[in-house]
């Protein structure tokens, strides 16, 4: 098949072989999503090296030491550190990979004119949708093709365009909005579809619309009319997948009974049509209801039928959503230790498994674990990152909350201004907890109109526990929230009778940590010794009072030593208790280079080379002619010197060779160009600081899921550009240990 909208791809592949022939060797750095065609691509490389008589390897070659040649490397994490290595024998190499960071060329996605070609025969509708489920990559088009075109046994119909509104994956996480899916539900619900199959494209584009606050009254309106169609058609499958559509689109906290009815029967109508994996859904509803109403042994008993039932499907998702759930539970009761054995083993199942939302659910474990632990302000960035990439969500009132939590009560009283409005006139599935979170906020010092204002939308939930989503987060009772109101208006009798409902609710429950927070505040006698000697005992920390700034606290990430080491392909990051595991990247090795020599400025063509000094004049050739000749010699001198050796067994002699020529070729890559030409260095030093500032982006980007407290210190403290410098802010280690 030919390559479709890859025009520029191939003329520079075309170039690379140019210069291999001439025996100038090269390299061009390719990247692309999966999907992008980085495969396809590499094989039209290897068809015109073969066609041009120039052999193709996949690894370093290790035939004679000069001769042209092809090498095709694909790094879909990252391009090795020092592509030029292989260039010394004069060939050409093409590296493939996800990674942008320092490419020479990125796979845009398709037209929708180029997707036509790349589909003939498809009607144009077909394709248009498509090219909007696909995102134009490829890939996901050829196989959203084939699912178009082939009969199933999951009630899609047979209409093409409503096929794919039915099948096509979502390509966002939770609460993004994939405007290209939307797109195509309204395109299919357009359409003249039977009832079964335009009731299920209505429940899933209200479920898809979640991720937009503003589409409330759109998605009820969806969800409405999905269950009128789906109850008229007599079918349990398609009334059972409506109605758990249905709750996850509108998911209003007001309705926990309802759900809990409503989940009851997908249960049943679930287990008529023998679909497992619309009884789980239904399970889950169930649990989650029973959370939101304070019943949780009923829910905890939920929560093991629903993993023994997910169990015979071999579910990874099921036992990832039972060890978290697991997780918040132990956090109620304040068994933090197992909260803490069961977050880690929620990380390495759900990433095994590849789910996308794993590393937000052990983010969300961790920032709970760190709330009780009294280390609020840890919870502080991740919340603020949030935020700005999820609008609308609510995330600032939590950020609020964390606030007060430290004692900056100023601070979260500016938010609660700010945020009240929009708040108190929101709905969705994070909103009672962000109403919750600034009625605490409120109940530090709020003026008398919030307060009333919070106390009035938080009543009706009294005897309620306040949840999140599907309940990912609980965060107490909201009786105590109301009583602490009911404190701040000056009304006694309300606020002691609302705590006293709080309490009796915890000790029910068992819910150790929530029981020490509410005594601390009743002001019964006895409450302020009982409050302590649970929060010693337990291992938190309770909040200070109103206008007290928070006692100092011992941080999760210790002030003395983090460690930074590289073992292989591997890279290990040690910051007090995160740790992180990368695979190699450029970046990590610059980081590696800044934070050994903290405040010192090291400029961005120095990390690029891999050590400093080794600068020259400004506008002079980093090496002329003679010097490369002289380069080049040495490299083949030492490639000699290494395989003699290795057949020696000499493992000593082989790490000193290999170390020098990793100078070298580090040194020869950046003193040349792609096609071999010497370069000068006001262009070099340019080229250095684009690198370098997108590479320290990547490695930051990969660190906010596997360490988000030393991600949040280093991008507050490297400082990047043509020189670049770590200076540590607060928060950081005393010192670093780097080893190579």
């Amino acid at each position: 098949m030919p390559l479709i909208g890859r025009r520029r791809e191939l003329v520079a592949i075309e170039r690379l072989l140019q210069r291999a022939q001439a025996g100038e060797g090269g390299v061009l750095v390719v990247a692309g999503p999966p999907g992008s065609g980085r495969t396809a691509l590499a094989r039209a490389a290897r068809a015109a090296a073969t066609a041009r008589g120039l052999p193709v390897t996949g690894v370093p070659a290790e035939g004679p030491e000069t001769g042209s040649r092809l090498t095709i490397l694909d790094a879909p994490t990252s391009p090795p550190a020092s592509p030029g290595q292989f260039t010394a024998n004069a060939g050409a190499v093409l590296v493939t990979t996800t990674d942008p960071d320092g490419a020479d060329l990125r796979l845009a996605p398709l037209t929708l004119a180029e997707l036509g070609r790349l589909l003939p025969g498809l009607p144009h509708d077909v394709v248009h949708a498509i090219w909007l489920a696909g995102g134009g990559l490829p890939g996901p088009s050829l196989d959203l093709a084939d699912q178009a075109v082939s009969p199933g046994d999951d009630g899609a119909g047979s209409d093409p365009v409503a096929v794919l509104a039915l099948r096509a994956p979502s390509r966002s996480e939770f609460l993004v909005p994939d405007a290209g899916l939307l797109r195509l539900l309204e395109t299919a619900a357009a359409r003249p579809l039977p009832d079964d199959v335009r009731a299920r494209v209505l429940v899933r584009w209200a479920r898809e619309l979640l991720g937009d606050p503003s589409a409330h009254r759109r998605r009820r309106e969806l969800a409405d009319e999905a269950v009128r169609l789906a109850r008229g058609t007599g079918t349990p499958q398609v009334l059972a997948e409506v109605l758990d559509g249905r709750l996850h689109a509108l998911w209003d906290p007001a309705a926990a009974r309802e759900r809990f009815g409503t989940a009851t029967e997908i249960i049943e109508l679930a287990r008529r049509a023998g679909r497992l994996d619309l009884e789980l859904n239904g399970l889950f509803w169930r649990f989650t209801a029973q959370v939101e109403l304070g019943d949780l042994d009923a829910a905890e008993a939920t929560l093991v039928l629903y993993a023994r039932t997910g169990e015979p499907a071999g579910d990874p998702r099921a036992a990832v959503v039972v060890r978290s759930r697991q997780a918040v539970l132990a956090m109620i009761r304040g068994r933090l230790d197992l909260a803490d054995e069961l977050g880690h083993e929620v990380a390495r199942t759900g990433r095994a498994a590849g789910l996308a939302d794993t590393a937000r659910l052990t983010a969300t474990l961790d920032g709970q674990l760190a709330l009780l632990r009294g280390r609020a302000g840890e919870h502080l960035a991740p919340l603020r990152a949030m935020a700005l990439r999820l609008p609308g969500h609510y995330f600032e009132a939590t950020a609020a909350r964390v606030l007060a939590l430290a004692g900056r009560d100023e601070e979260a009283l500016l938010e609660l201004e700010r945020l009240l409005p929009t708040v108190l006139a929101g709905t969705g599935p994070r909103w009672l907890g962000a109403v919750a979170d600034l009625a605490l906020v409120a109940s530090r010092g709020g003026d008398p109109t919030a307060v009333r204002r919070l106390y009035d939308a938080l009543s009706p939930y009294r005897g309620r526990l306040v949840v999140w989503g599907g309940a990912n987060t609980v965060t107490g009772p909201v009786d105590d929230l109301l009583g602490r109101l009911a404190q701040r208006l000056g009304l006694t009798a309300p606020a002691l009778a609302h705590l006293d409902d709080a309490v009796a609710q915890e000790e029910r429950l068992g819910a150790l940590p929530w029981l020490a927070a509410t005594l601390a505040v009743r002001g019964r006698p006895g409450d302020a010794e009982r409050a302590r000697s649970l929060a010693a005992r337990l291992g938190i920390r309770l909040a200070p009072a109103a206008g007290v700034p928070a006692p100092p606290t011992v941080p999760t990430v210790p002030t003395d030593e983090w460690r930074l080491w590289r073992d292989g392909d591997d890279w290990h990051l040690e910051a007090g208790t995160e740790r992180a595991r990368l695979r190699h990247l450029r970046g990590l090795g610059y980081l590696r280079m800044l934070v050994s020599s903290p405040g010192q400025e090291i400029p961005a063509l120095d990390l690029v080379a891999g050590e400093a000094g080794l600068r020259v004049p400004e506008s002079d050739p980093v090496l002329d002619a003679q010097a490369r000749g002289a380069f080049r010699d040495r490299l083949r001198t030492l490639e000699d010197a290494l395989d003699r050796a290795d057949r020696a067994g000499d493992p000593a002699r082989a790490a000193t060779v290999t170390a020098e020529r990793d100078a070298l070729v580090a040194e020869l890559r950046r003193a040349t160009g792609t096609g071999g030409r010497s370069r000068r260095h006001t262009s070099e030093a340019e080229r250095a600081r684009v690198n370098v500032t997108r590479a320290l982006a990547t490695v930051l980007g990969r660190l906010e899921t596997a360490a988000p407290l030393a991600a949040a210190h280093l991008r507050a403290s490297l400082r990047t550009g043509g020189r670049c410098r770590y200076q540590p802010a607060p928060g950081g280690p005393g010192r670093w240990r780097v080893t190579p």
